[in-house]
């Protein structure tokens, strides 16, 4: 009976975390504008993004035939998708007092323009696209990528 208990109540406490560690987690960015059909999966469920919805790491977002959205990140950078666009927020980290930065995109398929913000200046090795061909670094601040 001892170890039913126990079970419960680590399964009480693992459900509780996961609720409360999701809300507690840091945003890395958030929607600035949207228009269309856009969703964001995340943690396997999908809604719908609307002006200000804050972004993930993780976070999958998707335009639909019509959908078009522009992101803005916490170290200012701007990501701006076209239609039929897919694009996960791979690792996105700006901590510059403690010098930790990197951000990772995975661009999925479609077209993405992206905009460097600070971070690009202060750790530009840090700072990826990835496309299913190839791995973009970043020397510039402006960059158009599209994906079959």
């Amino acid at each position: 009976m001892k170890w039913i208990r126990i079970v419960v109540l680590i399964t009480i406490i693992a459900v509780g975390c996961g609720s409360f560690c999701l809300a507690n987690s840091k945003h890395v960015g958030i929607v600035k504008s949207v228009s269309g059909d856009v969703v964001i999966v995340r943690n396997g469920q999908t809604f719908v993004a609307e002006v200000n919805t804050k972004i993930y790491n993780k976070d999958l977002l998707k335009t639909g035939s019509d959908g078009k959205i522009g992101l803005v990140f916490e170290d200012d950078t701007i990501i701006s998708m076209g239609t039929r666009s897919q694009i996960v927020i791979e690792d996105f980290l700006f901590e510059p007092a403690e010098k930790r930065m990197s951000f990772v995109a995975r661009i999925i398929q479609g077209t993405a323009s992206f905009l460097s913000g600070q971070m690009e200046k202060l750790i530009p090795e840090g700072v990826r696209l990835e496309t299913p061909d190839a791995v973009i670094g970043f020397r510039g601040t402006r960059v158009l990528v599209r994906v079959e």
